[in-house]
């Protein structure tokens, strides 16, 4: 069984900064690509980052400058580090990785509530 184990969210002012994490743990035999969604109150969920094995890196208008996806591909583990954070980044964030186990699929964290406000 594939679990994805997010951490790092929390409360932070605007212009603050927070760095998430998240673990993919399981018989995993292949991670094809990890990236970050988030789900504001009211909205779709939408996509922030994403990182493939391949080296590309992909993120959202809203935070280009701002976010950085990174990974440690040794312990199948996926950061966003989130810098000049403002209220509308305020959102529950996804874990999500694309990843080859006893078959290929598409995975997804419990979600990590990320609050920014004074």
């Amino acid at each position: 069984q594939v679990q994805l184990v997010e951490s790092g969210g929390g409360l932070v002012q605007p212009g603050g900064s927070l760095r998430l994490s998240c673990a993919a743990s399981g018989r995993i035999r292949s991670i094809y690509a990890m990236g970050w969604y988030r789900q504001a109150p009211g909205k779709q969920r939408e996509l922030v980052a994403i990182s493939t094995t391949g080296g590309t890196t992909n993120y959202a208008d809203s935070v280009k400058g701002r976010f950085t996806i990174s990974r440690d591909n040794a312990k199948n583990t996926v950061y966003l580090q989130m810098n000049s954070l403002n209220p509308v980044d305020t959102a529950v964030y996804y874990c999500n990785a694309d990843l080859l186990a006893t078959r290929r699929n598409t995975y997804w964290g419990q979600g990590t509530q990320v609050t920014v406000s004074s």
